[in-house]
């Protein structure tokens, strides 16, 4: 039995350990877990692991037969945490846990910071060694450098990874396989970001990953750890940049995770009304414990720092702000000041913001947020919650349920396509259009749209035009770049053979990629998202013709008109007041036969009339084809194409 520990060679854990106490060390991956280490002249690993409850703990694996007697640790100084060093392991082999609980029952627990795991439905760690990895982004980060996120294209493309694609066995593709497919396709379709579904190891596949039991494992499922830094290298070659969906609100109760790790609540609250997710059938964090702060922040921290990701959308963050999310009267207890803010979850989200963005300035700090909690994106010095972008909810829930509706009755709801720009300044939001919406019954995009075929597309495609031109960054769910109609199924990969085989779903491949190029180009897009300064209505209130009209402005001044009919029939005789007279030139057109539309407009520079409409003194007369996004742009005039206005020739200067 190996109850001693030898002398070791590797650095003190006094210190890491009182920063772990103490809610402060956000690299607790160099601590706990299994480390190759050397004692004595011999080559192994040290293991360590929190369980402050446990009577005992001993590491168990296919290198004892399981045997929970044989290698027992030892208390570290803490008194809380043990350590074992076993020599001659190797990297993949299989161990976990054995804890025996106060009461001497014994279970057998994954290590909680295991860089690889067995492959479900098999549940045990295996050692693994993050280093030794040979990055070739250097050249990505470096541009990285003195760029203002805020003024800058950010145009998501979310994808499950385990569903994108399937090999025609129904086997998934390795992360190898994704970096050969999916990284051109994202290039070549003009994204400048993608997003994972979560990758941390998880149990349930029909979870989606948000039921996590490994928060520093990338799933086993596709690969290895190197093999998703090569995912992630492969992207950064291409200029594109990756951010991981992240749960820190919960884990699921499965024997072999987190749940009652030591016998007793630990890493969950055990306060009665903070304890469970119910409606999820998860337990929650404890967010006034320091472990657990130490314990999630580096778990964030460790993906930014050793898979080199850009970002973190953080989900669920509405579940923790409120004591009283998703529970009744009765149900919840208020905080100290009779309030439903849980002020121990709001300290941590400020904690985890501060520092992701002290290692890493760079960083995408991204929350689901639901709710209409003021500051968060804003920074804890004025009471904000510290993350630079928010999901819009709202302006989603708003769009889908505009589009939803026949056409016929969508001037009764013209309000859910402007209410979005009382509140579009208050935070820096994403747009977004996610897994969430295309499943469930909800339909996918264009599933959504009404009309017959035709008009569907035509409906995706001008909604896109919209979303393109409206305030705010993009992100879209794998799958409406072509149509498809079937909701999104975890089980199976998307439906490719629609936009090799099927004319409009071709087409509408065609324009988001064309669509995604403009908006990367045109910085009236996406460099003044903060004030009005970067956004002007031209026609808000043109319900009776389902028509919204505005202009888009970047720091330099140069402008891009954004004219948009959401009709079931043509908008003829249109005038469309602009600030200026002049040769006004179409740069996107949505019903471009290329795009599958009818090709209705046939002239491509239209100018400007002395004539008042939308209380401008200049007019555009257009008329504008149903379910269709125009993007107009006023060409600036040289020297010599300037003529006298009218009843000013030959007036001597």
């Amino acid at each position: 039995m190996h109850k001693n520990p030898t002398k070791k060679t590797e650095p003190s854990t006094d210190f890491p350990l009182y920063l772990y106490h103490h809610g402060k060390n956000d690299r607790i991956y160099e601590l706990f877990g299994a480390h190759k280490a050397n004692s004595d002249g011999k080559d192994g690993y040290v293991f360590r692991v929190w369980a402050p409850h446990a009577r005992s703990v001993s590491v168990v694996g296919d290198f004892n037969g399981w045997n929970a007697d044989e290698h027992v640790m030892n208390r570290m100084i803490d008194g809380e945490s043990f350590e074992l060093f076993i020599p001659g392991l190797a990297v993949y082999d299989t161990y976990k846990y054995c804890i025996t609980a106060q009461d001497g029952k014994r279970c057998l627990k994954a290590d909680p910071v295991a860089f690889h795991a067995e492959t479900a439905p098999d549940t045990a760690s295996k050692i693994y060694d993050l280093e030794g990895y040979a990055w070739k982004d250097g050249g990505y980060f470096k541009n990285l450098e003195g760029k203002n996120v805020y003024e800058s294209p950010v145009n998501i493309y979310e994808v499950n990874l385990l569903s994108w694609k399937r090999h025609q066995d129904g086997n998934v593709y390795s992360y190898r396989d994704l970096a050969e497919e999916l990284v051109p396709y994202v290039k070549e379709m003009g994204y400048t970001h993608v997003e994972f579904m979560p990758i941390t190891e998880f149990p349930y596949e029909g979870s989606w990953g948000y039921q996590v039991t490994g928060y520093f494992a990338a799933t086993s499922r596709m690969g290895t750890p190197h093999d998703f830094m090569h995912l992630v290298d492969r992207f950064h070659q291409a200029g594109i940049g990756v951010i991981l969906d992240w749960v820190p609100a919960h884990f699921p109760k499965d024997a072999h995770g987190l749940y009652e790790f030591d016998g007793q609540p630990l890493y969950e609250s055990n306060q009665w009304d903070r304890m469970e997710h119910k409606a999820w059938g998860t337990r929650r964090f404890d967010y006034g414990r320091n472990e657990v702060l130490s314990f999630l922040i580096s778990s964030a921290c460790l993906f930014f720092d050793k898979f080199h990701v850009d970002g973190i959308r953080v989900d669920a963050v509405a579940s923790m702000l409120y004591l009283d999310y998703d529970k009744r009267h009765g149900e919840w207890v208020p905080n100290i000041y009779g309030e439903n803010k849980n002020l121990e979850a709001i300290a941590f989200i400020r904690k985890l913001n501060e520092a992701v963005f002290l290692r890493f300035p760079y960083a995408l700090m991204i929350a689901e947020e639901s709710t209409a909690w003021g500051l968060v994106t804003k920074p804890a010095s004025v009471g904000g919650l510290g993350f630079n972008f928010k999901w819009n909810m709202g302006w989603m829930n708003d769009m889908l349920s505009y589009l939803s509706l026949n056409p016929y009755f969508r001037m009764n709801n013209h309000n859910k396509l402007t209410f979005s720009m009382m509140y579009a300044f208050s935070e820096n939001y994403v747009l977004p259009i996610s897994h969430d919406e295309v499943v469930h019954g909800k339909c996918s995009l264009i599933g959504k749209m009404p009309g017959e075929y035709a008009e569907k597309f035509a409906g995706v495609r001008a909604f896109l035009g919209y979303m393109t031109a409206h305030p705010g960054k993009k992100l879209n769910f794998m799958g409406y770049e072509f149509g498809q109609f079937k909701e999104w199924d975890y089980h199976e990969g998307l439906e490719f053979f629609l936009r090799d085989q099927y004319e409009l779903h071709g087409k509408l491949s065609v324009m988001v990629r064309d669509l995604n190029e403009y908006y990367k180009t045109t910085p009236a897009f996406y460099e003044v998202e903060d004030s009005w300064d970067g956004f002007e209505w031209l026609a808000p209130d043109d319900a009776d013709r389902n028509v919204v009209s505005f202009i888009r402005r970047d720091r330099a001044g140069n402008e891009v008109i954004a004219l948009v009919c959401f009709s079931g029939a043509d908008a003829t005789d249109y005038l469309l007041g602009v600030n200026k007279r002049g040769k006004y030139k179409v740069v996107f057109n949505t019903d471009d036969k290329k795009y599958g539309g009818e090709g209705k407009i046939t002239k491509k520079v239209f100018t400007a009339v002395k004539r008042q409409s939308h209380g401008k003194d200049y007019s555009l007369p257009i008329s504008v084809p149903k379910h269709t996004c125009l993007y107009l742009v006023r060409e600036t005039e040289t020297p010599d194409s300037k003529k006298p206005e009218r009843g000013k020739r030959g007036v001597k200067a």
